[in-house]
C-alpha cells in the first residue's frame, strides 16, 4: 500500500509531468515502442531515483512497457509530493514523502524492495545495498539493474571487486550519452538554477570554488565562468588538476581556496571535502553547497561544532555563526543543491539519461540469464541509438561513411 503525503495533490503533479513530457521526445518515442512490444510484461520494477516530474515520466514509460512499478525517491529533499501523488493516481505503488526523516526514508526503500523486484533502477546504490545487506532472500528474483550516478557506480565497482554483487548491473552513468551531457551540461546548469533561486544573489564577480574536476565539476566550472565568476578548482587527481589549469582555471588546495572563496560547490563523490580546517579560514558570508550525490562532502558536524549560533538565514539556507562573528551559510543542508534547492537537470538532458535507463533495462530482460553478476558497460549500440533519436528529434542529419572510407578506417594495409 502506497505511502505518500496526499493523493489529492495529483493534479499539480500531472501538470508537471505533462510539461516535461513535451520536452522529452526520446522517452515519448520509447513509450510508443514499449506500448506495442511490452518488454516488461509481468515484471516488477523497483525504482529509487530523485522523485520529480522527469523521473515520473520514466516510470510511465516503463509502465507502458508492461512493468508493475514500485517507486521511491533517492533523496527526501528532492521528492515532490504532488508528483508522487500523480504516480499513485496512475496505478503505481509509491513510497516517498518530501522531507522524510532517516528512519522513514529507509522504510520507504525497504517497502520497494519487499515488492520482490525483477529489475532495479537505482540512483546512488541504496536499493542495491539494502537488497544485498538486509534482504538477501530476495536476490534470486532479480534479473539485473541499472545505476544512474557516479557515486553508485563506485559502490557497485567495490562490490564487484569483492565478488559481493549478486546480479548484473548496467553502468548507465558511464554511457557517453549520459556523462558527456547529463554530468556536464545538466549539472552545470541545474546547480546554478538551484543556487540562484535559493540565494537571489549574483554570481558575477564572485570567487567560486569548485571541489572536483570530473565531468560534473567541469560543467559547474564552465557555467560559473559563463556567469562572470572567478573560478578556483580544488583536486586530488593531478591529471584532472592539469586539465583545469589548461581550461583556464586556478587550482589550489581547499585550505588555500577557503580564504578567498565566496561560493563553495563540492562535486567529488567523496566525504569530508570541506571540513573544520577550511571553515575556520572562510570569509564572513561565505556560501557552501554540495552537488555530489550524498550530503557527506561538507562536514556539517564540523560546522555545528564550530558554531555558537545556528539559525535559518533564508528559506532552505542555514546560517552558522562562528565565535568570531563570521557567518557561513549552508544551502539545502548540504544535500544535492540542484534537486534539494531546485528541480534538477533540464528535461531535455534527462531525456537522454532516462532513455539509456529504459533501453538498458530492456537489454537486461532480453539477455536474462546470459550476463554475469558484475558491473557491465552499456552496449555501444544503445548509446548510438540514443544519439540517433536525439539528433532526429532536433532535425539534425549527419554524414555516412562510404564503403571505401569504412575499409580505410578498418584496415592496416592501406
Amino acid at each position: 500500500m502506497s505511502e505518500i503525503r496526499d493523493l489529492s495533490l495529483y493534479p499539480a503533479g500531472e501538470q508537471k509531468i505533462r510539461w516535461v513530457a513535451g520536452y522529452m521526445p526520446l522517452l515519448s518515442s520509447l513509450a510508443r515502442d514499449f506500448s506495442e512490444s511490452k518488454p516488461f510484461s509481468g515484471l516488477r520494477v523497483a525504482l529509487s531515483v530523485h522523485l520529480e516530474a522527469k523521473t515520473a515520466y520514466l516510470c510511465r514509460v516503463l509502465q507502458a512497457g508492461g512493468a508493475e512499478m514500485f517507486v521511491t525517491g533517492s533523496n527526501p529533499l528532492s521528492t515532490q509530493d504532488d508528483v508522487a501523488a500523480a504516480l499513485v493516481h496512475s496505478g503505481m505503488e509509491v513510497f516517498a514523502v518530501h522531507g522524510a526523516d532517516a528512519e522513514t526514508y529507509h522504510r520507504h526503500i525497504e517497502q520497494v524492495i519487499l515488492s520482490r523486484p525483477n529489475l532495479i533502477i537505482d540512483d546512488g546504490g541504496d536499493l542495491v545495498n539494502l537488497l544485498h545487506n538486509e534482504h538477501p532472500e530476495l536476490l534470486g528474483d532479480v534479473i539485473g539493474g541499472c545505476e544512474e550516478t557516479t557515486t553508485g557506480i563506485l559502490r557497485l565497482a567495490a562490490m564487484a571487486k569483492e565478488k559481493q554483487l549478486r546480479f548484473p548491473m548496467m553502468a548507465v552513468n558511464n554511457a557517453k550519452c549520459k556523462y558527456l551531457f547529463d554530468n556536464r551540461y545538466g549539472t552545470g546548469q541545474s546547480v546554478f538554477d538551484g543556487i540562484n533561486r535559493t540565494t537571489n544573489l549574483i554570481v558575477a564577480g564572485k570567487t567560486v570554488v569548485v571541489a572536483g574536476y570530473g565531468w560534473c565539476g567541469k560543467g559547474v566550472s564552465m557555467r560559473a565562468k559563463g556567469l562572470g565568476a572567478k573560478v578556483v578548482v580544488t583536486e586530488v587527481d593531478t591529471i584532472k588538476a592539469m586539465e583545469a589549469v589548461m581550461d583556464g582555471f586556478t587550482v589550489m588546495p581547499m585550505e588555500e581556496a577557503a580564504q578567498i572563496g565566496d561560493l563553495f560547490i563540492t562535486v567529488t563523490g567523496c566525504r569530508d571535502v570541506i571540513t573544520k580546517a577550511a571553515m575556520q579560514r572562510m570569509k564572513d558570508g561565505a556560501l557552501l553547497c554540495n552537488a555530489g550525490h550524498f550530503n557527506v562532502e561538507i562536514n556539517v558536524g564540523d560546522l555545528e561544532a564550530l558554531a555558537v549560533e545556528v539559525y535559518e538565514s533564508r528559506k532552505n539556507i542555514t546560517g552558522y555563526r562562528m565565535a568570531d562573528g563570521r557567518v557561513l551559510h549552508l544551502i539545502a543542508e548540504g544535500r544535492l543543491v540542484n534537486l534539494a534547492a531546485g528541480d534538477g537537470h533540464p528535461a531535455e538532458i534527462m531525456d537522454m539519461s532516462f532513455a539509456i535507463q529504459a533501453l538498458s533495462a530492456q537489454y537486461l530482460v532480453q539477455n536474462a540469464g546470459k550476463l554475469t553478476a558484475d558491473l557491465h558497460a552499456v552496449p555501444e549500440e544503445i548509446d548510438r541509438e540514443v544519439a540517433r533519436r536525439k539528433l532526429a528529434a532536433w532535425g539534425v542529419s549527419v554524414d555516412t561513411l562510404t564503403p571505401a572510407q569504412e575499409a580505410y578506417l578498418h584496415s592496416w594495409n592501406v
